[in-house]
């Protein structure tokens, strides 16, 4: 099993946080490691994550069969992987959220299994013991019953090699956000996982030693806002009962801040953070995007809701939409100041493949031909976005999207947000919580590691920086070391914002030269109500 690489100029890649922590990588493959749970047990596995270590010919010459795939940030790595398999004559099968929203680019491969693994995965194991090297495996939409997923095989794993560790409670979101390809690939009915599910893989996670962050990869938490609550009151338990081993993140969409009763329990079960989408603080871009739901509440005030529930906010910002105006980039940059939000992930519209926006563009003619795929994509959506022709002149969209983060990340700016949450955030006194000498030593390591690397690695933040520390360390030391959570992936977001911002002084120079060149567009039929979606699949698609 083959996790390819993410992209060393991708948003994705979290090298210098790993670093801090000792770490190699973010985070494992959880849908590999819970696919490898439902192989036959006969077969031997291993695991070879890109991400912390290197695939070699002999890994491969020494394989019956390699199952690989993923994410579209990771596609030149996994078509790597294909043509290695190729050349040394060993079968690959590919699957995940990018080859299912895009078979055509791994045609390569000799399998393609298509859609959630478990309602397909028993098909393609019953077509290898056949005797059959190639095929293409299609699970029905929307069918996979989560209660069946077994847990995941995380013996596979070495947690040394990662900051956290991910598990999965539901899937699906019933909202309709024009540009989001969750509700295409999962559905807008949450389907979760029942409570002894849940609390087996903790168990499991628990049994193999290991402790610490442990992070819901929900698309939306509250997705199903009954399931949830009753099974908080089961984790809360479960957590004094052991002590408070894990500290949580996950997912979720602005509405959280409605419900203090549900605030209460994921704060009492010890989550610390929470992404939520905000895409843009304009409300006619959010009615038009059909994200109403981010309409009907103040969001700075909701964001604050969370601090005061003890949980910061990472959050996600989006460029390029059609209903913007000149003024987008100033109102982005106050969001961003009022709601304090330190890690804000900032990045270009782009149309993912089956997306309603996908499929509205592609009617107007206005979405490009994934003809210019090797040039358009070299890293993902915050350097490669905007696969369309936009409203506003590309060159405007792309200096506001500059000036956005120029200014969300100079540091005096970022550091005042920072302080400000770590100030604001009421931590819970967890008193059943146990001493964990081992996770404090861990802690004060990554601790000394990154005092070293803002006072000599990055000399101009270590003024801003220290005078955090010290005003947090005397006005509410109990948010310390989740404030400086947001300080080391500023370790990361720092030098990220500094290359995208040059990338796109780069591509703004190109246009005012007449250097850009207008990709080829698709078909305005293409992507038509007349027209199968499968063959509206063929664009670029930048993240899934």
């Amino acid at each position: 099993m083959v996790f390819p690489r993410f992209d060393a100029n991708s948003f994705w890649c979290f090298k210098e946080p790993a670093e801090l922590h000792g770490a190699k990588y973010s985070a494992p493959p959880l849908g590999l490691i819970t696919l490898a749970a439902m192989l036959p047990p006969a077969w031997q596995l291993r695991l070879v994550d890109c991400n912390t270590s290197d695939l070699t010919e002999d890994d491969v010459r020494g394989a019956d069969l390699v199952l690989t795939g993923g994410m579209l940030p990771q596609w030149p790595s996994t078509t790597a992987v294909i043509a290695l398999c190729k050349r040394l004559g060993v079968p690959v099968c590919v699957g995940g959220p990018s080859p299912t929203s895009t078979p055509e680019m791994y045609a390569a491969a000799d399998f393609r299994v298509l859609g959630e693994a478990e309602g397909i995965i028993h098909e393609f194991v019953a077509a290898w013991e056949r005797g059959e090297r190639a095929g293409e495996f299609t699970a029905e939409k929307f069918k996979a019953d989560v209660t069946k997923s077994p847990i995941p095989r995380f013996d596979l794993l070495d947690f040394r090699d990662y900051i956290y560790i991910g598990v999965q409670f539901s899937r699906g979101c019933p909202f309709t956000c024009e540009f989001c390809d969750i509700i295409e690939l999962y559905g807008r009915s949450p389907r979760t996982k029942t409570v002894t599910q849940m609390l087996a893989e903790l168990d499991r996670l628990h049994a193999l030693g290991y402790r610490g962050h442990v992070d819901f990869v929900d698309d939306n938490l509250i997705g199903n806002k009954k399931a949830v609550k009753l099974f908080l009151p089961h984790l809360i338990r479960w957590q004094k009962e052991r002590g408070y081993p894990f500290r949580f993140s996950t997912e979720a969409s602005l509405n959280l801040a409605d419900d203090d009763a549900l605030l209460g329990l994921m704060r009492d079960a010890n989550f610390f953070v929470v992404f939520i989408g905000i895409e843009t603080p304009d409300e006619a871009t959010l009615v038009h995007t059909s994200k109403k739901q981010n309409t009907r509440r103040s969001i700075a005030d909701s964001v604050h809701k969370l601090y005061e529930h003890g949980m910061f906010v990472t959050a996600g910002f989006i460029v390029g939409f059609d209903t913007e105006t000149d003024a987008m980039a100033d109102a982005m940059i106050a969001c961003v100041r009022d709601t304090a939000v330190p890690a804000a992930m900032i990045g270009l519209l782009t149309a993912l493949p089956s997306t309603q926006l996908h499929r509205r563009l592609a009617r107007e003619g206005r979405l490009h031909s994934n003809a210019d795929w090797d040039r358009e994509l070299p890293g993902d959506q915050c350097t490669a976005g905007l696969n369309f022709t936009t409203k506003r002149p590309r060159q405007q969209v792309l200096a506001d999207y500059r000036r956005i983060l120029e200014t969300v990340y100079e540091p005096r700016a970022f550091f005042k947000r920072a302080t400000g949450v770590g100030l604001a955030l009421k931590r819970p006194r967890l008193r059943e919580e146990a001493v964990q000498w081992k996770r404090i030593a861990h802690d004060l390591r990554t601790f000394v590691r990154l005092c070293w690397r803002m006072s000599v690695g990055h000399r101009e933040l270590a003024g801003p920086f220290w005078r955090m520390v010290l005003t947090l360390a005397v006005r509410n030391p109990r948010s310390f070391e989740f404030a400086m959570v947001n300080v080391v992936m500023f370790t990361h977001l720092y030098p990220f914002s500094r290359f995208v911002i040059e990338t796109l002084g780069r591509q703004i120079a190109a246009i005012e030269n007449g250097d850009y060149v207008e990709p080829t567009m698709m078909p305005a039929a293409i992507g038509s109500a007349e027209v199968e979606p499968a063959a509206a699949k063929a664009a670029i698609p930048v993240a899934a």
